[in-house]
């Protein structure tokens, strides 16, 4: 409205503002006009015109201008002439000093001038209808563009009054569907609360009545979701526990059961849920399950399955008394100990009978044994342990496979079976050990004889071929035999004893039995104790070494030395390699003390050369079992690299036997020593069985004489000429020849007639290693 008034008087201002300033810029157009007139009417008076004779110029001016409606010249003297509409003058003509506006008129005078002198006035008058047009128009045009923007205005108006509506409407619209929206979310969440689902949190940023409400939904989400939670995981923790759960109430009527108990029982749950648990219980055996309040060891109880089969179930009990409102329950935990009574049977099963041939092993056996011999103590009789091995049953393994072995062991366990009476007692002791229990034996002089001819039998039985792998396969035994009482009153005499028989049947050759002789017992007893304390002698440092020096016979100059190894047992004194060597060589035990030797050897020798101008050779003895040691060239180059000892200087003496063990493996091996530097020796020549033809293919350097030739070389013609022979040979060969075990000055008078080259033996002592010594005594050197 305000802007409507203001609109009004801005037309009427506007209006006369615009009608003066035409008005204004009219008249000075008229001005101009009237004085352009005044300036000819001037001119045409100077050319002598009178003032009655002006009025055709002012008609003709009147005619020109259509603003100029008239015009009145009134001269100096008073007279006047005029064009036009005159007399609507508002003045008298002649009198007038001011333009006057009449009606629709204005009325402007202007002095004319003659030859410098006023000559009169000129009056004129000019119509306003133009510039009335003119400001009516405009008021039009301002009416009209007041109408055309009231109109914008009254649009703008509603347009926004429409906008403002439509507007508040979305806003109101927007909050209305905010509010449902958050309300039907807040009934979907009750909803899905409602079906155990706890959804997604609600929107509580907005603090209004339905934010509270969220706030306070999201609140009691939280707390149902943690016992629920809690609920579930005790549900999967029943459901994944391998045990089988049963709740039951006070009356003992199952409430609840988890998936392994269904499984266990083969029911489902609710086919177990409202039955009485001690229901399920095989009544031959149990009344009801006990519920344990302080013993945690479990009660072992039978159920019946579905389908009536009997489920043994190792089971606890514990009760939940009631209080706050909750009942008194109580849980059973079983476990099917089915597997486990199988696995326990089979233990025991395993733990007195051997898997592979069926009959008791050794604990098994020994305790039948105990059994037999309580009873034949009891009831006055006698029986009999034979122990049975298989002979080269390592060659079986060896060339068949271990199943071929384990298929020779059940032929055996059951060729036993056969040949021996049903009562007798079989057992498996060891890998290819088994024993014998012949008991109810009668004191009578036919007894033994009865015992050998069973023996014997057995031993032909176990020798009829074996068919492996398409193969027949001779086995045979050796069987070794103790009595009760004569050989022994108790398990471990008899069964030792029966051993050193099936020892000493061992050494014969094998496939015969021998009887238990006390005298066979005590020197194996003896080479046991011999063997195990041989064992030790490393860590007591009990074992010496001690060089017999190498002579050569032209000039008596010591060219070496053999290194002898010695044990000093202290209760004992020296022991020779004879008596431990070979017990040595019956297991690894050799290869260590080889190593040993050559260490100590290397050691010596590095000692010699920083005393000695020329050492010489050393010569050490290799075993059969270090040959084939795998790395056993390796293990000599770092035991010399070590000690900075030359291959050069060292001699390794091999015997006949060992180099024909395996010809091709050996020369091979030779080979590679012989290219390190090493000296090659063939030790004891002539006891084994090498033909000439093989000793051209080794590389040997030395050939050593047999001390069993050397000991008799001057009074026996046989031994003297093989000894020639070696010699002779060994020259033919370009071989070193040492002459072995010489003890007398004869038997060195008659080598060097032979023309033998080296010896050595007791006649020159044997150096000692712990002395240090480095001279020479009467031309015998004494190395160490």
């Amino acid at each position: 409205g305000q802007a409507f008034l203001l609109s009004d008087e801005l037309v009427e201002t506007g209006t006369r503002r615009f009608d003066d300033q035409q008005i204004q810029a009219f008249e000075e157009r008229s001005s101009a006009e009237l004085a352009r007139i005044a300036h000819i009417l001037s001119d045409y008076l100077g050319d002598g015109a009178s003032p009655a004779s002006t009025q055709p110029f002012l008609r003709s001016m009147v005619a020109d201008n259509d603003d100029l409606t008239g015009l009145a010249y009134v001269s100096a003297e008073g007279d006047s002439t005029g064009a036009g509409d005159v007399r609507d003058f508002p003045v008298d003509v002649g009198r007038a000093t001011a333009p006057e506006t009449v009606a629709h008129s204005i009325v402007l005078e202007q002095a004319v001038e003659s030859g410098g002198r006023a000559a009169g006035m000129l009056y004129g008058q000019f119509s306003l209808e133009n510039v009335e047009q003119a400001t009516a128009d405009f008021r039009d045009y301002l009416l009209s563009a007041d109408a055309d923007r009231r109109t914008e205005s009254f649009g703008g108006i509603l347009a926004v009054v429409g906008f403002g509506a439509v507007f508040c409407g979305v806003i109101i619209w927007a909050v209305v569907q905010s509010q449902t929206r958050r309300l039907a979310e807040l009934k979907s969440q009750v909803e899905k609360l409602s079906q155990s689902d706890f959804g997604e949190p609600l929107d509580t940023r907005q603090q209004d009545e339905i934010g509270d409400l969220a706030r306070a939904f999201d609140g009691m989400r939280e707390t149902l979701q943690q016992t629920t939670v809690s609920r579930d995981l005790m549900d999967k923790i029943l459901s994944g526990m391998s045990e089988a759960i049963f709740v039951t109430d006070e009356n003992n009527c199952i409430t609840r059961v988890n998936d392994a108990a269904m499984r266990m029982m083969q029911f489902e749950e609710d086919e177990l849920l409202g039955r009485d648990i001690n229901a399920l219980l095989a009544s031959s055996r149990h009344d009801k399950l006990q519920v344990h309040t302080q013993s945690s060891i479990p009660d072992e109880a039978t159920l019946t399955g579905k389908h009536d089969e009997a489920i043994p179930v190792s089971y606890t009990g514990s009760e939940i008394e009631p209080g706050d409102g909750l009942p008194g329950v109580r849980i059973f935990a079983a476990q099917n100990i089915t597997e486990r009574q199988k696995a326990e049977k089979r233990i025991r099963y395993l733990a007195r009978i051997d898997p592979l041939t069926k009959v008791p092993n050794r604990m098994q056996f020994q305790h039948l044994l105990q059994q037999a011999i309580a009873r034949a103590n009891r009831h006055g009789h006698c029986l009999s342990l034979m122990y049975v091995d298989i002979d080269h049953f390592k060659e079986i393994n060896d060339t068949f496979g271990h199943m071929a072995g384990d298929t020779a062991l059940e032929t055996v366990a059951n060729r036993l079976a056969e040949a021996l009476p049903q009562d007798c007692v079989i057992g498996r002791l060891a890998g290819d050990e088994f024993a014998v229990i012949v008991d109810k034996l009668q004191r009578s002089p036919d007894t033994m004889s009865n015992l050998e001819s069973l023996a014997r039998r057995t031993l032909e039985r176990l020798a009829e071929p074996l068919y492996v792998q398409g193969h027949e396969v001779f086995i045979t035994a050796s069987m070794g035999i103790a009595c009760y009482p004569d050989d022994g009153t108790n398990v471990i005499d008899l069964i030792r004893n029966a051993d050193a028989a099936l020892y000493h049947s061992k050494k014969s050759g094998g496939n015969t039995f021998t009887h238990y002789n006390p005298h066979t017992v005590r020197s194996n007893v003896e080479r046991l104790m011999t063997k195990s304390k041989l064992k030790r002698a490393f860590e007591r440092d009990e074992l010496l070494v001690r060089y017999q020096p190498r002579y050569e016979i032209e000039t008596g100059r010591v060219v070496g030395a053999e290194a002898l190894v010695r044990w000093q047992l202290p209760d004992q004194g020296l022991i020779l390699p004879s008596n431990f060597i070979p017990l040595a060589e019956e297991n690894d035990l050799i290869v260590q003390i080889g190593e040993w030797v050559l260490d100590r050897v290397c050691e010596d020798f590095r000692y010699w050369q920083r005393s000695i101008a020329s050492p010489g050779r050393v010569s050490v003895n290799l075993s059969l079992r270090q040959l084939r040691h795998p790395n056993f060239i390796n293990r000599i180059a770092g035991i010399m690299r070590s000690y900075e000892v030359s291959p050069t200087s060292l001699e390794l003496e091999i015997t006949e036997t060992t180099l024909m063990e395996n010809p091709v493996r050996t020369i091979r091996v030779l080979e590679q020593l012989y290219k390190q530097g090493l000296h090659l020796a063939i030790d004891d020549f002539g006891t084994g069985y090498s033909s000439l033809s093989a000793l051209q293919q080794f590389p040997i350097n030395t050939l050593k004489i047999d001390r069993s030739f050397v000991r008799e070389v001057a009074t026996n013609v046989d031994d003297a000429t093989i000894v020639g022979t070696i010699i002779q040979m060994g020259r033919n060969l370009d071989m070193d020849v040492v002459a072995e075990g010489v003890e007398s000055e004869q038997q060195l008078n008659f080598l060097q007639r032979l023309d033998c080259t080296y010896v050595q033996g007791l006649l020159f002592g044997v150096g000692r290693r712990e002395e240090r010594a480095t001279h020479r005594l009467q031309g015998v050197g004494e190395l160490g």
